[in-house]
């Protein structure tokens, strides 16, 4: 088991850390995410809920058709099996914790990822 999980690279400059619970022995998975302005994933969903903790800057969250601006502090929740994708839509990087209620990460894509986009559709998500 790791105790320390280091950073990945993000297309455009972002990073994140992710925490699979299936390695730890915990019913949860995360992510920290850190992005810059127009950068975040593509169309997706889970069958379980995903819930976003704003920490820093400003986000433009879609959850089920229905767009949900979020800044410092807000919490957004994308309720199981709902369509939702974030992008940075302020000025600023965009730094948030992404729960995933779930001990791995289970995700369909809902849109075609690009070539530097590929690094959110790692096999374990």
């Amino acid at each position: 088991m790791e105790l320390r999980i280091p950073s990945n690279h993000l297309p455009g400059g972002g990073s994140s850390r992710e925490f699979e619970g299936k390695d730890h022995g915990a019913g949860l998975t995360l992510i920290l995410v850190d992005v810059e302005t127009g950068h975040g994933p593509n169309l997706h969903r889970h069958p379980y809920e995903e819930i976003f903790v704003v920490h820093a800057g400003a986000g433009t969250f879609i959850v089920d058709g229905s767009e949900v601006q979020g800044t410092a502090g807000d919490i957004v929740i994308a309720p199981a099996g709902t369509a939702h994708r974030f992008v940075n839509s302020g000025h600023d990087r965009l730094r948030l914790t992404a729960i995933h209620h779930n001990a791995n990460f289970v995700t369909e894509w809902l849109e075609p990822l690009t070539p530097d986009q590929r690094y959110w559709s790692s096999e374990h998500r």
